[in-house]
């Protein structure tokens, strides 16, 4: 098919963002528009333009009365459809994005605006019912923080407060988090505003659409999350778009949702690693409300049990006020935390001190069963997850692709976790030192409900991991055995909580595996009911010597402390957030020389150069065999964060303009995690 061309001064013009992937074609290109498209072509509208050789999809951007190109344009194929969905709002906040991230806005498009569905279009009327306005909610769950009543009042009164929020544990449902959120979403809704309430996964997603009916009524919210279906997301997606509601809860890709007046952005456990973005350009939703809330003018608070180090860093430059609970209050509300293998355990009896269920934990666990159920949280999933050779202690690997050996049930033979080889019975021979014994490095979920099933003989046990995540039990006497997220939220709150391994989530890699260990715990933790009420956490496995600063922070209940100190370590190190770090992995040609230009432009562009660290090894991916990858490191002063996303923007232009086949993977805001 030919492009048809007409002259740019004799025919309508339209401003139109391809959708590319390709760096160097990262801006608005223009078309003539066909007559018969004229008064349909609006901003914001979906197209179908011809762009080398193909037709590809698009986004109306701008209808300028004169085209800059003096020569033919191409004409605009058809418009897909009339909705204009790209709003001016979102649109800026995606080149925001883009930019901030060192990537394309085709990209960043892909997921502030979802797939079309010509049926939900059709189906949905184009205005909704009026609804009553609503009055400003009684202060119910921010009665009990010191600055939640004033936080509350301002959001009413259309103001834009930034909030660092640490929530109290151990909460009935009428004070729990998601009815506090919900609160607040009442209070945005009641000032004329309209609300964003963004938080990790479906079953949280539930919760606070249950609190968001208690609070505002029913017809006032929709739901937002990927697991939908293309049909009932895009309906949701429209409803807010069209104006029918303003207030919206849902998972990551919520963060861009077209809220009308938008009053109030929630984020709930910003720590989660389900709010960092696994497609091109990796944005983090953290950073992504922060953008929309400075943008809009509008309220925001980041809110949790724990408090990350991101997060702290915003509250000391100002950003947020902190809004934690009083110190009576907390001591109220949250369950008695004990350390099993400190106080009399050692010299009651030492080798149970050190074992994986202490007789400590044994005998409060006991205890709690004759008044509810008892949460215990494990690291990880499956039967045994890790095998050791009982020698040496070398880590079992694949003969064939290096991945990890696993047991996934009693009789099982030890299989590859990445190829799914299994061995032989018997078959282990151990490189290192030649042993042929084996012995578990990990004990998952299933292992460990099968132990305790022998412990407490008669007694129900549940588990919750993976793809069979319960979202919540009854108040009868149960075990549950869950893996750190999948924790089901028990009726009336779990009598007693035991938090296993501890050394294995203290052993992690990674810069923030302090923080998340306690993020982890508290989350567990935070579900059982209050020392009032005998609820009791046994923090098992703590490695010997002085305690690690993450168990301080749980005994002590303080994850402010914590990340305020890891925020002062970092700061002295020169490691993020005090600094922007990227991370470029590719063959050693392609990144060296993408490191090279990257500070070669930084020194002209902002007169200031950055470090390089590397070359490093390249991140540890299932089935990578590139010989040649590595991986270096940029860093530079937060202050130049612009200045290098900007840098390395252009090296991707260039690299694509010259189609440059060499693989280089470009991530700006790395955190330091392998």
């Amino acid at each position: 098919m030919t492009d048809e061309r007409r002259d740019a001064g004799q025919v309508p013009v339209a401003g139109v963002v391809v959708d590319s992937p390709l760096a160097h074609l990262d801006r608005v290109f223009e078309y003539a528009v066909p007559a018969e498209w004229d008064a349909l072509a609006r901003p914001g509208v979906r197209v179908r333009v011809p762009f080398a050789g193909r037709e590809l999809d698009g986004f109306v951007v701008s209808r300028p009365s004169v085209a800059v190109h003096a020569g033919p344009l191409a004409s605009v194929r058809r418009v897909v459809s009339p909705e204009p969905v790209l709003t001016p709002g979102t649109l800026a906040l995606a080149r925001a994005v883009a930019d901030r991230y060192a990537g394309t806005l085709a990209d960043v498009l892909r997921l502030a605006v979802p797939k079309r569905h010509a049926a939900a279009e059709k189906a949905l009327p184009a205005h909704g019912p009026a609804l009553d306005a609503l009055p400003a909610p009684d202060p119910g769950p921010w009665a009990a923080y010191p600055a939640g009543e004033a936080f509350l009042r301002r959001v009413t009164e259309g103001e834009a407060p930034g909030a660092a929020w640490v929530a109290l544990p151990g909460r009935p449902r009428e004070l729990d988090w998601p009815a506090a959120l919900a609160t607040a979403a009442a209070a945005a809704l009641a000032g004329g505003r309209g609300a964003l309430l963004v938080v990790p996964d479906h079953r949280d997603v539930d919760r606070v659409d249950a609190a968001l009916r208690e609070a505002v009524g029913p017809g006032r919210h929709v739901r937002l999350t990927a697991d939908q279906g293309p049909q009932a997301r895009y309906t949701a997606w429209l409803k807010i778009l069209r104006g029918h509601v303003r207030c919206v809860v849902g998972t990551r890709a919520a963060a861009f949702a077209p809220v009308r007046e938008l009053g109030l952005v929630a984020v709930w456990d910003d720590g989660d690693d389900l709010f960092e973005e696994p497609r091109s350009p990796y944005p983090h939703v953290r950073e992504v409300v922060l953008e929309r809330a400075r943008a809009e003018k509008a309220a925001l608070v980041v809110g949790g049990f724990g408090r990350s180090v991101p997060v702290q860093e915003l509250v000391e430059r100002g950003v947020l006020v902190d809004v934690r609970p009083g110190t009576e209050a907390l001591r109220g509300a949250g369950p008695r935390v004990s350390v099993a293998g400190e106080g009399s355990d050692p010299a009651r009896d030492p080798a149970a001190a050190r074992a994986r269920l202490p007789s400590s934990a044994w005998s409060i666990a006991k205890a709690a069963l004759t008044r509810g159920p008892v949460l215990v949280q494990v690291p990880r999933g499956g039967y045994l997850p890790g095998l050791r050779c009982a020698d040496c202690r070398a880590s079992v690997r694949c003969r064939r692709c290096g991945g990890p050996m696993v047991l996934t049930g009693a009789q099982a033979s030890p299989t590859c976790s990445w190829c799914g080889h299994a061995d032989a019975p018997g078959a282990f021979r151990c490189p290192h030192c030649d042993g042929q014994r084996l012995r578990s490095g990990w004990v998952g979920s299933e292992r460990t409900a099968e132990e305790l099933g022998r412990a407490f003989p008669g007694v129900g046990v549940h588990t919750s991991g993976g793809d069979r995540v319960l979202a919540s039990i009854g108040p009868e006497p149960a075990l549950v055995v869950a893996t750190p997220g999948a924790e089901p939220v028990a009726a009336d709150g779990y009598a007693a909580c035991l938090l296993l391994d501890s050394w294995a989530l203290l052993d992690r890699e990674g810069l923030d595996a302090p923080v998340e260990a306690l993020r982890r715990w508290l989350a567990a933790a935070a579900l059982t009911r209050p020392a009032s009420d005998g609820g009791a956490v046994v923090l098992c496995g703590v490695p010997g010597g002085p305690r690690p600063r993450p168990v301080e922070a749980l005994v002590r209940w303080d994850p402010v402390w914590l990340a305020a100190a890891e925020l002062a370590e970092r700061r002295e190190l020169r490691l993020p957030p005090t600094v922007v770090m990227a991370e470029l992995v590719g063959t050693r040609t392609a990144v060296a020389e993408a490191a090279d230009r990257a500070l070669a432009d930084l020194a002209h562009g902002a007169g200031s150069t950055g470090e390089r660290l590397g070359p490093l090894p390249p991140p540890r991916e299932r089935g990578s065999g590139e010989a040649e990858a590595t991986r270096e490191v940029l860093r530079a002063d937060r202050s130049l964060w612009p200045a290098l996303a900007q840098a390395l923007r252009t090296v991707k232009a260039q690299r694509s303009a010259r189609k440059d086949l060499a693989p280089l993977a470009v991530r700006l805001d790395w955190d330091g995690t392998t």
